[in-house]
């Protein structure tokens, strides 16, 4: 059962791994020089600096040369992060870009609750769907928001794109809880489908499902496309260009705190409805789904208006402000930039800054989508019904959110012991113990089973268990320290190769690295027919 990606997870495991340890190499020998930072009015030169001689490529290497910056940063008295308290100006800014944080993280948990639902158990579907729609769906959208991207940045202001964005996503959630899902049967082709099904083979089941509940699928896509597009382009771009170098180490690691207070709240938000949902569930004259996404897309929306209220907030009193924002600042925080798409792409390909940036996010997304793909087929056989599926995944961002709360406040001390490398080593590290964990507990589910048995549960519920606590390890840990480490990386950048660099490491290299994996479990399902026999 699940062979395949047993065995080629932990080559995807040793590839992250050796990734990691290059970009952190990277990102020491190509720290930006101190007439940089100072061009941008920002003091803390040795943040990023570091011995220039050649290091050997594993950690071993990384950690020498962080004991290194941190004895130069003593002996030159600039590291002022001891202190606990912000200043008044930091506080101005700090605290709203927070509240953004946590009602975007609020909305993409209901968000990411809610696809997961609709399409693993739609009519005729299952988790086998996840792979085709990450490849053949997710990654081209994202593809064409890139480029789209680029365009926009040529032509309109900052500020502009964020509202056109984030209005496109409010607009079509909205959309979908009080139109699209109210017509489903007339708009999705399960006539059509029947006779593909009928005519070709059982391993095109997952796509022909994709056409027949294809609204499902569309809500998926944009749902993925809010963590990529909101979270890391939006929210993160313009938290780069207003934050210094001293102040990301400071508070990245903290962001998150008011972010996974979001992650418990929702989760208990979403456990909420699915109660309601099971009360509903008596009434003959009531769609229980149907009401229930109303609540869940209102309190989206509700959290959207919240975020462009603190983006507003930020625009007219923080960018203006001298005190928060000194001249050179603001006016890279706002100017437009003006390089075509093709001679962007051209100028990121030749730049092995980004290029390692991007290898980190696509390791990433590849070892976690080989993971959950295989635990969300276990989590559909264990609940089949769509309620009491809900119902768990609400308790499982609620476990998420408090776990990376937790690793949120040792994420500094991590950072100030021992520096970006090893702190963007955690993730992989985890996932490499956790993954392997999971997968020999499925090998050995059979030789297993007495022993579980005695314990009084089976070994699918085992599996669903495991691979639930993988999944809240492996991401508390890419929350707490991996994205952090990703966005302090992007701060020394010009603002050509932060805005279009960021869009392109971001919004093409999560859904490729979640594509990576994705063939390999394509080839799995079509060589055996499901996920269950690969």
């Amino acid at each position: 059962m699940n062979n395949g990606a047993c065995l080629l997870y932990p080559l995807t495991i040793v590839l992250c791994l050796r990734v990691t340890t290059n970009a952190a190499i990277t990102a020491v020998q190509l720290s930006p020089t101190p007439s940089m930072f100072q061009q941008r009015g920002r003091t803390n030169v040795r943040q990023f600096s570091a011995p220039t001689k050649p290091a050997l490529i594993w950690s071993r290497a990384w950690l020498t040369a962080s004991k290194r910056q941190h004895v130069h940063m003593a002996a030159n008295k600039v590291d002022n992060s001891d202190s606990l308290m912000p200043t008044r100006a930091e506080r101005k800014k700090i605290i709203p870009l927070g509240l953004m944080f946590f009602f975007i993280l609020f909305s993409y948990t209901i968000l990411r609750d809610t696809k997961d639902v609709l399409v693993v158990t739609a009519p005729k579907s299952g988790a086998e769907i996840i792979p085709f729609l990450k490849t053949y769906v997710n990654l081209p959208a994202a593809i064409g928001f890139t480029v789209l991207y680029a365009k926009l940045t040529n032509h309109y202001s900052r500020e502009q794109i964020f509202y056109m964005i984030l209005g496109t996503f409010l607009a079509f959630f909205s959309l979908f809880a009080t139109l699209i899902y109210p017509n489903q049967l007339l708009l999705h082709p399960h006539a059509f489908c029947d006779v593909l099904a009928g005519a070709l083979p059982a391993g095109f089941a997952a796509p022909i499902a994709i056409l027949r509940n294809w609204t499902y699928a569309l809500f998926y896509t944009m749902a993925e496309l809010w963590g990529s597009i909101v979270v890391s382009v939006l929210f993160w771009g313009f938290a780069n260009e207003v934050t210094t170098v001293k102040e990301a180490k400071r508070y990245y690691p903290l962001f998150g705190l008011g972010a996974n207070v979001a992650l418990i709240f929702s989760g208990q938000y979403v456990r909420y409805v699915s109660g309601l949902r099971r009360a509903w569930s008596g009434l003959a004259a009531v769609d229980p789904w149907g009401r229930s996404l109303r609540y869940l897309m209102a309190a989206v929306v509700a959290a959207g208006i919240a975020i462009a209220g603190c983006y507003n907030y930020i625009q007219s009193s923080v960018l203006t402000d001298p005190e928060c924002m000194n001249e050179v600042a603001q006016k890279k925080a706002q100017e437009k930039t003006n390089m075509g798409l093709k001679e962007s792409l051209g100028y990121l390909a030749s730049s092995k800054y980004i290029r390692n940036l991007a290898m980190l996010v696509i390791c990433y997304g590849m070892s976690i989508n080989i993971v959950e793909v295989t635990w969300k087929s276990k989590l559909k056989a264990q609940f089949p019904n769509p309620n009491d599926y809900s119902e768990f995944m609400g308790a499982f961002s609620t476990a998420t959110g408090v776990v990376t709360l937790t690793m949120m406040l040792i994420g500094r001390s991590i950072f100030k012991a021992f520096g970006w490398g090893i702190a963007a080593l955690v993730t992989p590290s985890m996932l490499s113990l956790t993954g392997g964990i999971f997968f020999s507990l499925v090998l050995l589910d059979k030789p297993l089973a007495p022993l579980i048995a005695t314990l009084g549960t089976t070994p699918l519920m085992i599996a669903v268990i495991v691979g639930a606590l993988q999944n809240i390890l492996s991401k508390s840990s890419k929350y707490a320290l991996f994205d952090p480490c990703k966005e302090m990386a992007y701060i020394p950048l010009g603002p050509e190769e932060k805005t279009k660099g960021k869009a392109a490491v971001d919004v093409i290299g999560n859904p490729l690295g979640k594509s990576g994996g994705s063939f390999i479990q394509q080839g799995l399902i079509f060589t055996c027919g499901s996920l269950a026999a690969a």
